[in-house]
């Protein structure tokens, strides 16, 4: 068996076992954020790893969608508009497409430091933006009391559907990804990243790729964006604030910016030190902490945990091919 169908059903059985065996806490504030926040990060791992480009604007969008949410669901002091949750959630995601395509058009003529960088200006001023309008984001109190829909009275919710819905959405998003990837776009995607001069001679439209893979990026952080407001109930300009813009790029280079696995991996670890890091040092020093697991990571591990792991893997499976092809001793008895 490989180490990807191994993971895949560990992950599987992982993902159906984990509500019976963890309290509401470790169920919603762990698994549930996890998978919601982790969704986000995708958008920024695919970005880069199929693309090459590195965007911080990607809470950004997940802001967008979940503003939307809250906008057309959950009208708040005369701001809203409140329409059916189907119609909101299509609107919610539209939208954070349409965001992630105005965002690929201003940053896809730039590389490296100066993507990182527009994207970054990008997320700064959408905050501001939040913070300063109040007929369409409510100002800085945002909006609250923002339920998930019932559903055939099944309370979206209610700990256990609400993460059963987040595992569903994140599986789908990785599968999706996964999937698109090994698709003419996507190949098409990862020849732009490797030889996009090359890729551009072959009569590829290359800034209409980046367009298109920051718009699909910007779908991902969407559904993101949506469990993310629907976990905490409420979203306000603080949600999009500087700090959640760069968490998601940490989370990203702990679980492994190669790999879609990692947006994940590195998201869980994110959740698990931010929820428990108080009852080791004191709540001004988290960023202290945090800075220090992604120090030894990069240090130790460039690509991430999941890089990591593969290399472990790799290290075993190596020395049991070398102990299969050894000779058997027991042949030379007598020679």
């Amino acid at each position: 068996m490989t180490l990807r169908h191994l993971l895949t059903v560990v992950v599987a059985l992982v993902l159906l076992v984990y509500p019976f065996v963890v309290n509401s806490f470790w169920l919603v504030q762990i698994g549930g954020r996890t998978l919601g926040f982790g969704t986000i990060v995708l958008s920024l791992v695919f970005l880069t790893a199929y693309t090459g480009m590195l965007s911080l604007a990607q809470m950004t969008v997940a802001g967008v969608a979940g503003y939307a949410t809250a906008y057309f669901t959950a009208p708040t002091g005369g701001v809203g508009l409140e329409l059916a949750w189907p119609v909101a959630l299509i609107l919610a995601l539209g939208l954070a497409t349409l965001a992630g395509l105005l965002i690929g058009l201003v940053a896809v003529r730039t590389r490296g430091i100066y993507t990182l960088m527009i994207t970054l200006a990008v997320a700064m001023a959408f905050y501001y933006l939040t913070l300063q309008n109040y007929a369409v984001f409510n100002g800085f109190t945002g909006f609250n009391n923002v339920e998930p829909p019932v559903i055939a009275g099944l309370d979206l919710g209610a700990p256990l559907p609400f993460y059963y819905l987040s595992a569903v959405l994140a599986v789908l998003c990785y599968a999706g990804v996964r999937h698109v990837v090994r698709t003419p776009f996507g190949l098409a995607l990862q020849g732009l990243r490797d030889e996009p001069q090359r890729l551009q001679a072959l009569g590829y439209n290359v800034p209409l790729l980046r367009v298109l893979a920051f718009g699909l990026a910007g779908f991902v952080a969407g559904i993101g964006g949506i469990l993310n407001l629907w976990l905490n109930a409420s979203i306000s300009p603080g949600s999009v604030a500087l700090n959640p813009v760069i968490d998601v790029l940490m989370a990203g280079v702990l679980g492994g910016i190669g790999h879609p696995a990692g947006a994940y991996v590195g998201a869980f670890v994110f959740t698990i030190v931010d929820n428990f890091a108080i009852d080791f040092i004191a709540r001004e020093r988290f960023n202290t902490l945090i800075g220090l697991v992604f120090l030894a990571i990069v240090l130790f591990s460039p690509d991430g945990l999941t890089g990591l792991v593969r290399r472990a893997w790799a290290r075993w499976a190596g020395t049991g091919r070398r102990r299969d092809d050894a000779p058997d001793d027991s042949t030379n008895i007598g020679k």
